[in-house]
């Protein structure tokens, strides 16, 4: 009979599992490596996740993580209102911020349309999207979604829905990566990289 952890011990194991991308031989070794860790050092892990989870809320009106009811990208005056640029995710916008190129505001979707997943436009911020548009004087809309298949049936269904409302929309160039090698690109990627071919000059 194989020797069991601990209840107390399994339990985090199984916990540690639910998290996206923790396989079963990963929770086991983060589950050893928090048990050797100080008991100051765990329970600081814990506070955090506890203080993440008592003061971030979403923000009311583009849905990204607050610690107020609207995040300071909304709150900032100096951010260009008529352009809203379109993510799945807040993570998405730290991205997009990284890149210094966007000072327009943001909506977050909270995901994208996925029907193996069950997720579906009604279950996305989209009707929020549409009411902020007349709303906040918005002229471009930028769809910024994942260039996966998920991302793009979520920027198709979008487009087809904008289009009958004046605004305009875009869709963020998407391609093949400097340094990468044609061989190792999927049709996706390479597709998109020939749709958005631009002229060389001289």
């Amino acid at each position: 009979m194989a020797a069991a952890y601990p209840i107390s011990v399994q339990e985090l194991i199984d916990e540690l599992g639910r998290l996206p991308g923790v396989g079963p031989k990963s929770a086991q070794r983060i589950a050893f490596h928090l048990l050797k860790q100080t008991p100051t050092d765990a329970l600081r892990l814990s506070k955090a996740i506890a203080t993440a989870k008592e003061r971030v809320v979403f923000c009311e009106r583009c849905f990204n993580i607050s610690e107020g009811t609207v995040c300071e990208l909304c709150d900032d005056d100096r951010r260009d209102g008529t352009v809203l640029c379109v993510v799945e995710e807040p993570r998405d916008i730290v991205a997009v911020e990284r890149t210094q190129e966007f000072n327009g505001r943001y909506h977050v979707l909270q995901g994208a349309i996925s029907p193996i997943e069950g997720i579906g436009p009604e279950q996305l911020r989209i009707r929020e999207l549409l009411g902020r548009l007349d709303a906040e004087g918005v002229r471009e809309v930028i769809l910024c979604t994942n260039p996966n298949l998920e991302g793009e049936a979520t920027a198709m269904y979008l487009s087809r829905l904008l289009r009958e409302l004046a605004v305009k929309v875009t869709r963020i160039a998407s391609g093949l990566p400097v340094g990468g090698d044609l061989e190792y690109a999927d049709e996706l990627t390479l597709g998109r990289a020939l749709e958005g071919r631009r002229e060389v000059d001289g």
